[in-house]
């Protein structure tokens, strides 16, 4: 007999979004053999996303000499070379692809939405890594459960994921949700799966899209990179943590060099961050809400500035929400502080001049 506490969690299983009516349909329900019969080299995130995703293959895979199952690969599996993996094996559908893919011993054809079942034999490799794909599986519990089959005990599997995607071969769910909740979702597929230790989050997002990307001009963020993790059960005790690596977007000076420039911000007007000059912005006219007797403020608009391109990563940390800070500096008090944003965009209908 199920216990009280079992028979409420299988309740809210059944609520999960993940059971609703036609969650996993697609917009094109055509044979996916067919639709990626045609080559694709071409990379499906920004050069800074793509590197972003290599430092954390990097960091994470932590085992000498991993054995490496690429799930839904294609000509690019971006595992850095100080990995030294003893094997790399692709599974996809593009044969021309999986052959150009340099970092790959093998290759297998296979279909996981057709077959779910993973033509691996039990606790084969060290790690499985799935990059900007799980918004394809149309049987991703299924997937996940054949992952921690073929995977050793504590073992990684690591889901990657951004906002690009092929809207015609991405399943409902996926297509209707934003990318937190897409978060939830992939943690979701874990928790409905149970063959894994709770899973970890990471997300980088909010970095200035890189001046030789096609949409540099239509767009200054960087491609975000969300990426959901976890050890299959049953590892080692003595096993090495897996820990992201801090990933460096931090300014060329040390603390006392920073502390001079905020010491003579009120003569240079400049961000002490990234040297900047300082944009004069008007204190909106907000009875309701007013904090500042000042008719303006100085506030950092540089896109670059590794203090706003750092807040990105620490307001999610801290909060979980998609929400950075501007330096702004307050002429009255002579004093620096943050300001919250919300886009890249907040705040400029306030520049004056």
């Amino acid at each position: 007999m199920k216990s009280a506490a079992n028979c409420q969690d299988s309740r809210v299983s059944e609520m999960s979004p993940i059971f609703s009516h036609d969650a996993f349909s697609r917009l094109d329900p055509s044979d996916d053999a067919s639709f990626y019969a045609k080559d694709r080299f071409v990379s499906h995130l920004d050069t800074l996303a793509l590197s972003t995703v290599e430092h954390l293959i990097g960091s994470l895979i932590v085992e000498d000499r991993p054995a490496i199952l690429d799930l839904m690969a294609g000509w690019d599996s971006h595992i850095p070379e100080a990995l030294n993996p003893s094997e790399v094996v692709g599974l996809g559908l593009n044969e021309n692809e999986l052959k150009e893919n340099a970092q790959l011993t093998g290759y297998v054809l296979h279909d996981i939405n057709r077959d779910p079942r993973l033509p691996f034999s039990d606790n084969r490799f060290d790690a499985v890594i799935n990059t900007v794909s799980v918004d394809y599986m149309t049987q991703p519990v299924a997937v996940f459960k054949e992952v921690a089959r073929i995977l050793r005990p504590g073992g990684l599997f690591l889901v990657i994921f951004s906002d690009r995607m092929f809207p015609q071969k991405a399943v409902r769910l996926w297509r209707e949700s934003t990318q937190d909740e897409r978060a939830i979702l992939v943690d979701e597929f874990f928790k409905q799966c149970e063959g894994f230790e709770k899973s970890s989050l990471f997300v980088s997002r909010g970095k200035p899209r890189p001046g030789d990307d096609k949409y540099a001009g239509s767009t200054p963020v960087s491609d975000p990179v969300y990426v959901l993790y976890a050890e299959k059960k049953g590892g080692p005790p003595d096993r090495k943590p897996r820990l992201v690596s801090p990933i460096s977007y931090g300014e060329n000076q040390d603390k006392d060099a920073l502390e001079q420039k905020k010491a003579a911000i009120k003569e240079t007007l400049c961000c002490p961050h990234c040297g900047g000059k300082l944009n004069k912005w008007e204190v909106p006219d907000n009875p309701f809400c007013q904090t500042w007797d000042n008719e303006f403020m100085y506030i950092c608009f540089n896109d670059e500035c590794p203090y706003f391109v750092r807040g990105w990563d620490k307001m999610y940390q801290d909060t979980q929400q998609g929400m950075s800070y501007r330096l702004m500096y307050n002429p009255e008090k002579d004093r620096c502080l943050p300001i919250p944003v919300r886009s890249h965009q907040d705040l400029r209908d306030g520049i004056m001049g």
